[in-house]
């Protein structure tokens, strides 16, 4: 076995977290004094782990003796979005879930399996939306990530999908999914939401972000929607809503509600 690891400030548990969300052999742990964190992602090969590497930098090692906690992480199960969508780690056989859209992410990626409660009530309200819009409704998806998001919107009925990352190794992890997944017509790119010159308006805007981002960025988004389109918000601490929230009224939107699990907060919105 080897293992991925990484030293970090404590600020950006959060970020590992949502990150690594989903991958059952990851770790994420205090140092004593409380300013440090240590990421560890275990992984079978040495390859798996030195992908990781590639992505975060940090190191790896081959552990002698096997980590049987780790090891001993029950099996994530498919993730089931309403009667819709089903978020799978591994492959599964074509006629596994019938009438249903299958995407697979495999944990091993990293940057999110889709199963993070931001990512996932992302995904339920993309459905409900679904079948509320006429098919070929466009979809602007700002921090793709692993692009479950983007793949989500196109398989449930969307034509324009634009999605883009400032990572761009998250970039590439997502045109592997989309590639695995078969799923064309995808508008990707590495992009910065504060410099992208963007001139389309869209249906739907679904911006999973930190707070400190969507603060700045609502204002830009607010230009980058239709009149009475929906936007979705999410990446959102808890004690972080408030500010959002208000900031989000200030740009002209309406909020529809908001979906509270654990200590995230995503919510969705009505345009001006």
């Amino acid at each position: 076995m080897w293992v991925w690891s990484k030293l970090s400030a404590v600020k950006w548990a959060d970020a590992w977290e949502e990150r690594f969300y989903g991958n059952p052999n990851s770790v994420i742990s205090e140092i004593k004094g409380g300013k440090t964190v240590r990421v560890e992602v275990y992984c079978e090969s040495e390859s798996k782990a030195t992908e990781i590497k590639d992505l975060f930098g940090g190191s790896v090692r081959e552990l002698k003796s096997r980590n049987w906690v780790a090891m001993s992480a029950p099996k994530v199960e498919p993730l089931m979005i309403r009667d819709r969508l089903v978020i799978s780690q591994v492959e599964v056989a074509p006629d596994a879930y019938p009438g249903k859209e299958v995407i697979v992410v495999p944990p091993e990626m990293a940057f999110g399996t889709g199963d993070h409660p931001t990512t996932a009530t992302c995904l339920r309200n993309l459905v409900d939306l679904s079948s509320k819009l006429e098919t070929g409704w466009s979809l602007l998806d700002l921090g793709t990530g692993s692009g479950v998001l983007a793949m989500a919107g196109k398989l449930l009925g969307a034509g324009v999908v634009t999605a883009f990352d400032y990572d761009g190794k998250a970039v590439e992890v997502a045109n592997l999914n989309l590639e695995r997944n078969g799923v064309p017509g995808i508008d990707l790119f590495e992009g910065d939401v504060f410099t992208w010159e963007n001139t389309k308006r869209y249906e739907v805007v679904v911006a999973n972000l930190f707070s400190t981002v969507l603060l700045e960025a609502l204002p830009l988004i607010s230009k980058w929607i239709v009149p009475r389109g929906h936007l979705i918000l999410s990446g959102i601490l808890a004690e972080q809503w408030p500010a959002i929230g208000e900031k989000a009224e200030e740009c002209g939107f309406e909020c529809l509600g908001e979906k509270v699990i654990g200590k995230w907060v995503t919510a969705s919105f009505l345009s001006s």
